[in-house]
């Protein structure tokens, strides 16, 4: 995947995994990835700085109907992020069209290490539709900093509840347009 960045042509990223650059790919999902999904997803570092996660991320029922749903969707674009061939997370562009949204997650031991940017880059280049939307923990830097790496841009302020946080929080809310 070329990781440079289709609206800043002079801010490429490299992915590495701490010293050597890797290599990010994107695929279908598989139901052998969703152990790794739920396994991240009770992550508590990463679900506090997620903040917007299922309210019982442990509740494996709900997690597999909630995969089940997505899976199955016509509507979402879901693909599983590899770094040298290891699944680390998943990205994903869903909602109705002209307020669809890009989400994704990315194994704790990979950020700041310039791979969701360049998995949600590779995500955006399949999914061409504009506008795209996203939302974001306020004080959430990493993913912020992921999302106008891509060419998002803040586009308002909203407060909402965050199971992850278990409290009201700051989000913002960012778009891409075409």
């Amino acid at each position: 995947m070329n990781p440079t960045n289709p609206t800043n042509p002079m801010d490429p990223v490299n992915p590495t995994n701490g010293t050597n650059p890797v290599d990010v790919a994107l695929r279908a999902v598989h139901d052998s990835d969703l152990p790794v999904f739920y396994r991240q997803l009770n992550d508590p570092d990463a679900l506090r700085m997620a903040a917007f996660t299922p309210r019982d991320p442990a509740d494996r029922d709900a997690f597999d109907a909630r995969w089940a749903r997505i899976r199955s969707s016509p509507e979402i674009v879901v693909r599983t992020v590899l770094v040298d061939g290891d699944v680390i997370g998943h990205a994903a562009v869903y909602g109705e069209a002209g307020e669809r949204e890009v989400t994704y997650w990315v194994d704790r031991a990979y950020w700041g290490r310039g791979v969701a940017t360049a998995a949600l880059r590779g995500l955006l280049a399949e999914v061409t539709e504009r506008p795209l939307y996203a939302r974001v923990a306020a004080d959430n830097t990493g993913s912020l900093r992921v999302l106008e790496r891509c060419g998002f841009e803040v586009s308002g302020r909203a407060t909402a509840y965050a199971p992850g946080r278990d409290a009201e929080i700051d989000e913002l809310v960012l778009a891409l347009d075409g």
